[in-house]
């Protein structure tokens, strides 16, 4: 019989174990090709020319014992007569004998060659290299397979996570449900704009077997994927609706309760609506389609909020903080520390705000426990994710890459440096100077150097499995680790220091740790985080692509110049339209919009396609920390938990005291922006 550790509940048996193995899959496909790869490298070193041994070779047809003679004699009597007219005007009436031959004794030479090759392969097909092709050719398989595959299984992944979301009430909004009108205003606008999310499926759909292009089975299959998604989104939310839970307090407000409707039902409502007043139904559902043009992005996204979420079952965080607790840092230099620290995860889990949900809480927490204020630790968690985003390997930066030829990833990760030094130390500046509540007071060298040496030690063994890790996809796949590959190698990361934990931490565990559940919890657990959250991001961001749509059909772009004289006049007004995308769209629908619209005006207008899109990556930043969304805030909030934010509003007694959490981040990353934004048109504008 199955441990308790094992036993599953019926929702984690519906969502986290299918997710789980999906992942898995997307992991075990890329990775596949890297094995392929190498294969064929290796099978070229083993037996010269495995290239043509890879497929059974095709014995010759021609004959290599052929007469001669009797050749020559057949050629020449089948030459037509003398008299023959066509033959002249085809200039086949003379043949010449001596050039029949010769015509002949090379035909006959390059089909022994072909019987010599044959027979040459045949001899080197051992039941060695028939083994070794077996398993290469179904690595190619798998591949193919995998490639064919990756718009299912994001569908699948998108629609089951997206459910979950539903199920669990994770979906991100402006707050929580609190009140029974809460509730039922958030769930009967989502029953809605699942309504609107499904006709437009269907819609789409028949649309696409009516065109006269036709449709292949593929595409055929993606839409009734989407259409079962979301019918199952409609009954899920329906079934949210009819089921009231016990713990929500009665009564409420009304424009309290809107804004406890989830962000992509709003954007639902809104797309919906516009694409159904100018006569275009199937709107949404398009744009929902074009996700799967950049399906392995999306799925890299998924990969990342995995990653995130594995970090978070990790002691790795807690231990990093272990370094820094000896100095006895005052809590604002803490949180300088804490945001400077987080910026190389958030490099690699891809985007801000997944940082923000993975290693969060435990920010929060460690702040806390330093005696940072509320408002002090809600700040730097929700800026934590905020400063690596222009730091290799992010994935941000690829896609902006891939989308656009003008510029390319080292240009944008060597400036992203010097960005990452300006906002570091702005954010310092701001930390250590205004919100300096205080006293600059470190703990002695002679006793702090001792102890961080000494938490540095546990620290080890993590480094290790990490470079064990890279070292083996090194040696054995010739695969670096770079922004390329950083997607399916990080899971493999995770998963090595989440198996080294179950094997240490039982038996090793600091004064105070908790006990280790082992392997297969912890991967449960993460699993289980990873369904809603993807669920939450990958749905708002697909209707962050409908809004994209929207303002490109509106041609409200084209209400700006196309073009301005001035390359100040042109930036000014980048900066104000990239900070409102920040606010309202997801980073990866909002790049994708940018790259279509505003890139070309600022292009135009004379901004260098570099600089503006270190601008566009600030902009956003700062976007996310802006009401009247403030996304990164609204994460952290969902990881902190709702009675810490409003302990942290009845903190303080001045404006600034109780809204430090929001002005602070902005105060630093806005004059980040003015100055990655103007500064540069000083020497070539």
């Amino acid at each position: 019989m199955a441990g308790p550790a094992f036993r599953r509940t019926g929702l984690e048996w519906f969502s986290s174990l299918p997710a789980c193995l999906l992942l898995l899959s997307v992991v075990l496909f890329s990775t596949s090709s890297d094995i392929h790869n190498r294969m064929l490298q290796l099978g070229e070193q083993l037996w010269s020319g495995y290239y043509k041994l890879r497929m059974e070779p095709v014995a010759p047809s021609c004959d290599p014992n052929r007469d001669l003679e009797a050749a020559l004699a057949a050629e020449l009597a089948a030459a037509p007569a003398p008299d023959d007219p066509m033959a002249a005007l085809l200039g086949a009436a003379d043949r010449n004998p001596a050039d029949v031959r010769l015509a002949l004794e090379r035909a006959l030479a390059d089909c022994r060659e072909a019987h010599l090759g044959y027979q040459a392969l045949q001899a080197q097909l051992t039941p060695g290299v028939r083994a070794y092709r077996a398993v290469e050719l179904f690595v190619a398989d798998l591949i193919a397979f995998g490639l064919s595959a990756q718009k299912r299984i994001l569908v699948i992944l998108v629609m089951l996570c997206a459910v979950t979301a539903t199920l669990t009430r994770h979906h991100i909004a402006m707050r929580a449900m609190e009140t029974r009108l809460d509730y039922t205003v958030s769930h009967t606008l989502q029953t809605i704009a699942n309504v609107m999310l499904l006709g437009s499926s269907v819609i789409f759909r028949h649309a696409s077997l009516a065109a006269d292009t036709g449709i292949t089975s593929e595409a055929l299959l993606l839409h009734d994927l989407w259409i079962l998604g979301f019918a199952a989104l409609v009954l899920a939310s329906l079934y949210r609706l009819i089921r009231v839970p016990d713990d929500l307090r009665p009564g409420g407000s009304l424009n309290q309760a809107l804004l406890a409707v989830p962000l992509y039902t709003v954007m639902c409502l809104i797309s919906g609506t516009y694409f159904a007043v100018i006569g275009h139904a199937s709107g949404i559902g398009i744009y929902l389609g074009k996700m799967m043009e950049l399906a392995d992005m999306f799925l890299n996204v998924g990969l990342y909020v995995w990653v995130g979420m594995m970090l978070k079952q990790t002691q790795l965080a807690t231990r990093v903080f272990n370094v820094f607790r000896p100095w006895r840092m005052p809590p604002e230099l803490l949180a300088v520390v804490a945001v400077l620290v987080a910026a190389v995860p958030t490099a690699y889990t891809g985007a801000s705000g997944i940082f923000v949900i993975a290693a969060g809480a435990v920010i929060y927490a460690e702040l806390r426990a330093a005696g940072a204020r509320r408002q002090l630790a809600l700040a730097a968690t929700a800026m934590s994710g905020s400063l690596g985003v222009v730091l290799r390997p992010c994935l941000l930066v690829v896609v902006i890459a891939y989308l656009n030829r003008e510029v390319t990833t080292d240009e944008l990760f060597g400036w992203g440096r010097w960005v990452f030094l300006l906002t570091a130390s702005l954010f310092c500046l701001v930390a250590m100077g205004l919100n300096r509540h205080s006293r600059l007071a470190l703990a002695p060298a002679s006793q702090a150097w001792p102890a961080m040496r000494a938490a540095l030690k546990p620290l080890l063994p993590y480094v290790l499995v990490i470079a064990g890790v890279v070292l083996v996809y090194r040696v054995a796949l010739d695969v670096r680790m770079d922004e390329f590959s950083a997607p399916r190698l990080l899971p493999v990361i995770l998963l090595a220091i989440l198996g080294y934990e179950h094997v240490c931490r039982g038996r090793q565990r600091e004064p105070g740790e908790s006990r280790h559940q082992g392997l297969e919890w912890s991967l449960r657990s993460a699993t289980n985080d990873t369904t809603a959250e993807i669920g939450a991001l990958l749905l708002l961001l697909g209707l962050s692509v409908s809004i994209g749509g929207v303002i490109e059909r509106s041609h409200l772009m084209q209400s700006f110049p196309q073009a301005f004289d001035s390359a100040w006049s042109a930036m000014l007004l980048m900066v104000l339209i990239l900070v409102v995308l920040g606010m309202i769209m997801d980073a990866f629908g909002a790049v994708i919009l940018v790259t279509a619209t505003v890139a070309s005006i600022a292009y135009a207008s004379g901004i260098h396609p570099v600089h503006f899109w270190m601008v566009t990556l600030v902009a956003f930043e700062l976007g996310y920390l802006s009401p009247p969304v403030a996304l990164n805030h609204l994460l952290a909030r969902q990881v902190v938990g709702e009675a810490e934010v409003s302990a942290a509003l009845r903190e303080g007694e001045s404006f600034y005291q109780r809204h430090e959490r929001i002005i602070m981040p902005l105060i630093a990353m806005g004059l980040a922006l003015l100055l990655v934004a103007f500064v540069p048109l000083l020497f070539y504008a």
